[in-house]
């Protein structure tokens, strides 16, 4: 297994970087969107649709909806992040009291809707990243990683308060400040590099790396629910896409939300 997933990682990592910072406009649409749209079918079957040409037809009217947003030259709309800010505070009434509220999204057609207002804004924040400039990009997959590695050594040295015992019991709080402590870091270098002002981006970057920790657990509800380990077997060793990009399907739209008030334009 080890040895899968740094196959994987080498393949994969170059690609992933190549397509996020060396495409731009169209093709760096097209290049989010496929992976928005794979989640898509993965999505389909944590959400409870088994027969694989159902399964298909999620993706396809995501793909279709990425388009006309495209056509229509709506990218940077905004109200699809605020959209997104509103859909992940009832995600967290969600996970904190799941399995008592699981009748509140249990239907596949409740499901597949998480779905669209995870995924797509998910998109739309890519997008409205990579106009504000590649650093931004980078910034805020450098966010969840350092939450990740923080929270994983944090987690494992000192963890004994569990996060969401009923969701993901490996999960402490202990590994949540770990992770804050890690991404506080990375604000503090970004300041100093001249890139913004300290205050205003570390308060965004904590506050994002606290919802980036529930774009995990949502998922980790729904495999759960599905009794399933890993989101698809897409990626050898490392599972599905949505196992690779969980934390960011909520991390990225409320990150691009609240950068104009970080670079002082107000969101």
């Amino acid at each position: 297994m080890l040895k899968q997933r740094i196959i994987t990682a080498l393949i994969l990592a170059p690609l992933a970087l190549w397509g996020l910072f060396g495409l731009d406009g169209a093709a760096f649409a097209v290049m989010t969107g496929g992976v928005v749209a794979l989640a898509a079918w993965e999505w389909a079957n944590l959400a409870g649709v088994r027969a694989g040409a159902a399964r298909l037809l999620f993706p396809a009217c995501m793909a279709l909806a990425m388009l006309l947003v495209w056509w229509a030259d709506a990218s940077q709309a905004r109200w699809p992040l605020y959209l997104a800010a509103l859909a992940w505070a009832v995600n967290l009434r969600w996970v904190m009291h799941y399995p008592e509220k699981r009748q509140e999204w249990h239907a596949t057609g409740m499901r597949l809707a998480v779905g669209v207002l995870a995924l797509l804004p998910t998109w739309f924040g890519f997008l409205q990243l990579k106009t504000s400039g590649g650093e931004w990009l980078l910034y805020v997959l450098l966010m969840v990683w350092a939450a990740d590695i923080g929270a994983y050594f944090s987690g494992k040295r000192f963890g004994k308060r569990k996060l969401a015992p009923r969701v993901s019991p490996g999960k402490s709080w202990e590994g949540v400040y770990g992770g804050l402590v890690a991404t506080g870091l990375l604000a503090t270098g970004y300041a100093l590099a001249g890139q913004a002002d300290w205050l205003p981006l570390l308060l965004v970057t904590l506050g994002v790396t606290g919802v980036s920790v529930l774009g995990d657990l949502l998922e980790s509800m729904f495999k759960r629910e599905r009794e399933m380990k890993d989101s698809s077997q897409l990626l050898p060793g490392h599972g599905g896409i949505m196992d690779r990009i969980d934390s960011l399907t909520a991390a990225v739209p409320l990150f691009a939300l609240l950068l104009p008030w970080v670079l002082g334009g107000g969101a």
